[in-house]
C-alpha cells in the first residue's frame, strides 16, 4: 500500500531542502561574527567547512547535515566564501566518523538545541493539530510544527516523521471539529440527519440530494419548490450559532464538501464526519434556499411589471389605426376652427358643417381611453396580473423572517397586515394601514381621497416595495447569506479595537484629521506657491478659473513599431497547447487539491479542461466533446471536488512564484 502523503513535492522541497536562490542562501546562511570566530578556531581547513555547513543545515532547514546528503553548490560555495577556504575541502572532512559526531555534539551545545525523542510526540501532534484547524492543507500545517520544534530549539527528526506527525495533526483536529459541531445536537436531530441519506421512494432519491436541486426558472411552482425545500430543512432545527464553535475555514470546508458529496460517498465517512459534513450542509442550504427564494421574488415581481410594459406598449401599438383616425378628425376640427377665425363665421357651425358634431362626440369615448392608456402607472398595468402575484407571494411572506431598522418599520407592519390577512381570508385592507411607499403618485392610487385601500394596488405596491428594500439593504432576512444585515457584513465591534491597532494609521478620528488637514494646507501651499510662479506644466489660473490641460499619450513612434514587430514574432498558439505548456513549467496543476482528501489529480488533463471549461464559459459537455481522453463524467467530477476559489489562489501563486525565479524578474 502507498504511504499516505500530505505534501506535495514542492512543498516538500521548500521545507525539507535548502534553498538554492543566492537571495534566500544568503538571508538563511550569513554567519555573525562570533559564528565565524567559532568556525576559525576549529583544526583544518576541511574542518572548518565542515562545521560550517553543519551549524548552517541545523539552522535551516533544520535537520542538520544527514548522511548522504549533498549539500547544493550556490549554498557550498556561499558558506567557503565565508569560511576563506575552498569548497573542496569539504572532500577530506569527517574522514573518522567520531570527528563529525563531536562538532554536531559542539553545536548542539552552541546553538543551544537537542534531538527530537519520544517525549516530544504529543505536544508535535497537538501543534499539528491546532494548525489544522482551519486547514487540511499540508504546508500550513507542516510549516507551523517546524515553527514550534524551532521555537523549543528542538533538531527536526526526519522529514517522513513531520509528515505523519502532521496526518496524525490533521486527523485528530477534524475528529475534534466533528465533536465540537455535533456537541449540541440531540438523539431526535442525529436521526433525521441520517434519514437526509437514506433513498425516499416518493423522492425516488435520497432526501439530500432533493435538497441540493434548488429549482431555478421563475415560477409559481419553483417557488412552492424553493419553500418546501427550505421548511424541511428548518423542521431539522439545526442553529446556525453552531458554526461558532469550530473555525471558520473548517466549517466552509464541511459545507464545500457536503455541496458536492453523493449520498453514497457520505455513507463512507465515519459517523462523526458524515454528520459534521451534513450538518455542516444543512446550515449551508438554509441560507443558500433562502437567498434562492429572494431571488426567485425579485425575478417574478419584476416580471410583473415587465410583463405590464409590454401590455401596455401592445396596446398602443394595437390603436395605432384609432389614433390616426382621431388624428385626422382633430386636423379638420382645427382646419375649421381657423376658416372661421379667417372669414368671421361661428366655429361651432363651421366645425359642425365641415366635421360634424356627431364624429366629434363619437371620438370622445376613444380620446379619454387613449389618454388613459397614456398616464396610465406602472403600478396599474402590474396589478392587473394580480392573479400572478397571489400565486407566490402569499407564500414568500409566509416564510421568510424581515427586519428592518427604524426606517423600515412602516414596511414591516405592511408585510404583517398581509400575512394576517391571507391567514384570516379576509379581503379589505384597514383604512389605517401605512403605506410605505416612496412615490407619492403610488399612494395616491392606492388610496384614494375618501375611498377604500385597493387591495390590488396595495399589494402590488408593497411587494415592488419589499423588493427595492431587500436590493438595497434597508430590509434583511434572517438566516439569508447574500441579504443579510450591512452590520453582519463588517468586523464584530469586540474585534475593531485589535485590528485597528494594526493599521499604519493614527485611529484617534480627531488627530488623524488634524493631520490629514495640516498635510492638506501644506501641500495646498506649496501648490499656490508654484501656480503663482507658473511652475505647473499644463495648470494655468485665468482669473478664478483654473485650467488642466489634458494629458496626452506620448508614446514615439519607434516605441509603437518595436511593439508591433514583438507582436510579430510571437507564435500563435492554441489555447490547450499553451495551457499545458504553462503547466509543464510550473506545475500549477498540482495545487488543484481534492476536496475531501488533499490529494492531487491523478490526470491533470482533467484539471486543465475543467479549467478552460471554467474560463471560456463552454460548458462541461461541450468541453468533453472537444477533449481527448477525458469524459464529462471526469470533467463534473473534477469540477465538483477540485475546483474551488482556495484552489484557484493557490494555483496562481504558483504561477507567480515561478515568474518571480525568472531571470528578467530582477529587472
Amino acid at each position: 500500500m502507498a504511504r499516505r502523503s500530505l505534501l506535495t513535492g514542492d512543498e516538500r522541497r521548500r521545507l525539507f531542502e535548502p534553498p538554492v536562490t543566492d537571495r534566500e542562501v544568503a538571508r538563511c546562511y550569513t554567519f555573525s561574527a562570533e559564528d565565524l570566530e567559532w568556525i576559525e578556531a576549529r583544526h583544518g581547513a576541511s574542518n572548518q567547512l565542515g562545521v560550517a555547513v553543519q551549524m548552517a543545515l541545523l539552522r535551516h532547514p533544520g535537520f542538520g547535515w544527514r548522511l548522504g546528503e549533498t549539500v547544493p553548490a550556490a549554498v557550498l560555495r556561499f558558506l567557503a566564501d565565508q569560511v576563506r577556504v575552498a569548497p573542496l575541502a569539504l572532500d577530506d572532512y569527517a574522514r573518522r566518523p567520531q570527528t563529525r559526531l563531536t562538532h554536531v555534539r559542539q553545536l548542539h551545545d552552541r546553538l543551544g538545541l537537542r534531538p527530537f525523542n519520544r517525549t516530544d510526540l504529543r505536544h508535535a501532534v497537538q501543534t499539528a493539530s491546532a494548525a489544522a484547524r482551519s486547514t487540511d492543507k499540508g504546508g500550513p500545517i507542516v510549516e507551523a510544527l517546524i515553527s514550534e520544534l524551532r521555537r523549543q530549539r528542538i533538531i527536526l527528526p526526519p522529514a517522513e516523521t513531520l509528515e505523519r506527525i502532521g496526518l496524525a495533526g490533521r486527523a485528530q483536529a477534524r475528529r475534534n471539529a466533528a465533536d465540537d459541531l455535533l456537541a449540541s445536537i440531540t438523539l431526535s436531530q442525529f436521526e433525521r440527519i441520517d434519514q437526509l441519506l437514506i433513498n425516499d421512494p416518493t423522492l425516488r432519491k435520497s432526501p439530500l440530494a432533493w435538497l441540493r436541486e434548488i429549482p431555478e426558472s421563475p415560477s409559481a411552482a419553483s417557488m412552492a419548490g424553493i419553500i418546501e425545500r427550505l421548511t424541511y430543512v428548518r423542521a431539522i432545527a439545526i442553529d446556525p450559532a453552531i458554526t461558532s464553535s469550530i473555525h471558520e475555514h473548517r466549517f466552509e470546508q464541511y459545507a464545500r464538501e457536503g455541496a458536492v458529496a453523493p449520498a453514497f460517498l457520505l455513507s463512507g465517512y465515519s459517523v462523526g464526519r458524515r454528520r459534521a459534513t451534513v450538518v455542516a450542509q444543512l446550515i449551508f442550504l438554509e441560507s443558500r434556499l433562502s437567498d434562492a427564494a429572494v431571488d426567485m421574488f425579485d425575478k417574478m415581481v419584476g416580471s410583473l411589471f415587465a410583463k405590464g410594459r409590454r401590455g401596455r406598449e401592445r396596446k398602443y401599438q394595437a390603436s395605432s389605426r384609432e389614433v390616426s383616425q382621431i388624428m385626422r378628425l382633430f386636423s379638420g376640427v382645427i382646419g375649421a376652427v381657423d376658416q372661421a377665425r379667417v372669414d368671421g363665421g361661428d366655429v361651432l357651425d363651421r366645425i359642425d358643417a365641415q366635421v360634424g358634431w356627431w364624429k366629434v362626440l363619437a371620438a370622445k369615448p376613444k380620446v379619454d381611453a387613449l389618454a388613459a392608456l397614456a398616464i396610465e402607472d406602472p403600478l396599474v398595468s402590474a396589478a392587473d396580473r394580480y392573479g400572478a402575484l397571489r400565486r407566490f407571494v402569499p407564500t414568500f411572506l409566509e416564510h421568510m423572517r424581515f427586519r428592518a431598522g427604524t426606517g423600515g418599520a412602516p414596511l414591516l407592519k405592511a408585510l404583517e397586515i398581509l400575512r394576517d390577512l391571507n391567514l384570516s381570508g379576509r379581503r379589505e385592507i384597514p383604512d389605517d394601514a401605512p403605506l410605505p411607499f416612496a412615490s407619492k403618485h403610488w399612494k395616491a392610487l392606492v388610496k384614494p381621497i375618501g375611498g377604500p385601500i385597493n387591495r390590488r394596488l396595495y399589494e402590488t405596491a408593497v411587494a415592488a416595495t419589499l423588493r427595492d428594500r431587500l436590493r438595497s439593504g434597508d430590509v434583511w432576512i434572517e438566516g439569508s447569506r447574500s441579504y443579510k444585515r450591512f452590520a453582519d457584513y463588517l468586523l464584530p465591534k469586540d474585534e475593531v479595537a485589535a485590528e485597528a491597532e494594526t493599521l499604519p494609521v493614527n485611529v484617534e478620528m480627531g488627530a488623524y484629521l488634524a493631520e490629514r488637514a495640516g498635510l492638506l494646507d501644506q501641500r495646498l501651499a506649496v501648490f499656490s506657491r508654484r501656480l503663482a510662479k507658473d511652475d505647473l506644466v499644463g495648470v494655468t489660473l485665468k482669473g478664478e478659473e483654473l485650467s488642466v490641460t489634458p494629458v496626452k499619450a506620448n508614446a514615439p513612434d519607434e516605441a509603437r513599431s518595436l511593439d508591433r514587430a514583438i507582436d510579430a514574432l510571437l507564435p500563435r498558439v492554441r489555447i490547450t497547447e499553451l495551457l499545458r505548456e504553462v503547466d509543464a513549467l510550473t506545475g500549477f496543476s498540482s495545487m488543484f487539491r481534492e476536496l475531501r482528501s488533499g490529494k492531487v489529480h491523478d490526470n491533470p488533463s482533467c484539471i486543465l479542461a475543467a479549467v478552460l471549461a471554467d474560463a471560456t464559459n463552454l460548458g462541461l459537455e461541450r468541453m468533453a466533446n472537444a477533449s481527448q481522453g477525458v469524459t464529462y463524467a471526469q470533467l463534473a467530477w473534477t469540477q465538483s471536488w477540485y475546483l474551488s476559489e482556495e484552489n484557484y489562489k493557490a494555483a496562481l501563486a504558483r504561477i507567480i512564484e515561478v515568474h518571480h525565479a525568472q531571470p528578467f524578474a530582477r529587472h
